[in-house]
């Protein structure tokens, strides 16, 4: 049994989003949310959301099927790079930077070691 999340367009980069992702792949949803709960990253805070978003969608889904939603593993988790937002900084003599906003597309996939 597995259950699907997916979070689009959430502000920071991809590559920051990543360095969180690699910390709780593989591990329980229990033990994931400990580490989510207490890495000091904005990253981690996304992802926690994200992580309760999936756990919430295999209860739904499978209901009195499903044991305990604590016994859920983190099986896959994506983050693809999303749009971003083009902003102009001002710089000495008239001249103009690009800054550049991020955003990603996160997906997270929870399933039960029975299936």
């Amino acid at each position: 049994m597995e259950a699907v999340a997916k979070a689009r367009y959430v502000r920071g980069s991809a590559r920051k989003m990543r360095q969180v992702m690699d910390i709780v792949r593989g591990k329980n949803v229990e033990d994931a949310l400990n580490i989510l709960r207490f890495t000091r990253k904005k990253s981690a805070l996304a992802l926690e959301k994200l992580l309760r978003s999936a756990v919430s969608n295999a209860m739904n889904i499978y209901g009195d099927k499903l044991p305990d939603p604590h016994d859920l593993t983190i099986t896959e988790v994506k983050c693809d790079d999303g749009p971003m937002l083009k902003r102009i900084s001002a710089r000495a003599m008239g001249r103009a930077y690009r800054i550049r906003k991020r955003s990603c597309h996160m997906k997270i996939v929870v399933s039960s070691e029975e299936s």
